[in-house]
């Protein structure tokens, strides 16, 4: 028996051959499929699958605590990436920022 432990992993916005992936917007097509309306009926991305930039590239911050929410969601992210031969490295989204706000 194997025992699958989930990582924290990044898909880049580039294929393995080098060819920046399209559309553009890919990930944040991506992140909206997994996103739901909140309490203020706003929809918002989830906290455990997140859009951002990784070495100047579009990329999606995948969290491991998504798999014991729903795996079935972590495994079509794993597998999308596979599919469209996406470079994947280990780690996690930075920390939000803070606004700059001025008082």
């Amino acid at each position: 028996m194997s025992i699958f432990q989930a990582e924290n992993f990044i898909i880049i916005g580039v294929t393995l051959g080098g060819q920046t992936f399209r559309p553009s917007d890919w990930a944040e097509r991506i992140c909206g499929v997994m996103s739901a309306f909140g309490a203020e009926r706003r929809m918002a991305y989830s906290p455990y699958v997140l859009p951002g930039t990784q070495d100047g590239y579009k990329c999606v911050f995948v969290s491991a605590d998504l798999y014991k929410v729903e795996p079935m969601a972590y495994t079509f992210l794993v597998n999308f990436a596979k599919d469209n031969q996406l470079k994947v490295t280990s780690g996690k989204a930075p920390p939000p920022q803070e606004d700059n706000k001025t008082s």
